[in-house]
């Protein structure tokens, strides 16, 4: 094959990947920087970044979701530091379903905000499996090979990372 047939070869797989993955990147992104609008901008980000550096890519051991995973790592890195220490949200920007008891939103991101601060007691391992697992929805399977650990280790971490977060927000609603 030669370099022009691996660039298209490439790109088709980027492309398919494209399709499967810009939902689960942007949830991912979202869950590290909070902003709906901006994790799918750098969702996008990281798909433009790949294509740019699609001559660089070489699959070895790692699949090409898990280099797209890599860059949006990245991109997150690069974003937190450059934004704020304190960040707010405009009142325009806070979203409401139509139908929705603003209750119930209220007490939906009161619970949210009880499940970021226990995760913050768990080792950064366990965070990165529940981010993948549940807010980018990927399977334990993808998550090993995006960590380098096998399915099973994935399971046991993410089934530890539960049951801590279970006791942590258990002790806080009891001292609440």
């Amino acid at each position: 094959m030669d370099k022009s047939e691996a660039r298209t070869a490439k790109e088709a797989r980027l492309a398919s990947l494209y399709e499967e993955y810009y939902d689960k990147i942007a949830r991912y992104i979202y869950v590290h920087i909070g902003n709906r609008i901006e994790a799918e901008d750098l969702a996008g980000d990281v798909f433009l970044k790949a294509l740019k550096s699609l001559d660089k890519f070489e699959q070895r051991d790692v699949p090409m979701q898990a280099w797209l995973y890599k860059i949006a790592h990245n991109l997150v890195v690069d974003h937190l530091r450059k934004a704020q220490k304190h960040r707010t949200t405009p009142l325009e920007d806070v979203e409401i379903e139509s139908g929705e008891n603003p209750v119930e939103s209220a007490e939906k991101s009161i619970d949210l905000a009880m499940v970021e601060k226990a995760m913050e007691n768990l080792s950064n391992a366990q965070r990165e499996v529940v981010r993948l697992r549940f807010f980018s929805g990927l399977s334990s399977k993808e998550v090993g090979q995006l960590l380098g650990k096998s399915d099973g280790a994935v399971r046991e971490m993410q089934r530890a990372a539960i049951e801590s977060l279970r006791v942590l927000l258990a002790v806080n609603r009891n001292n609440g």
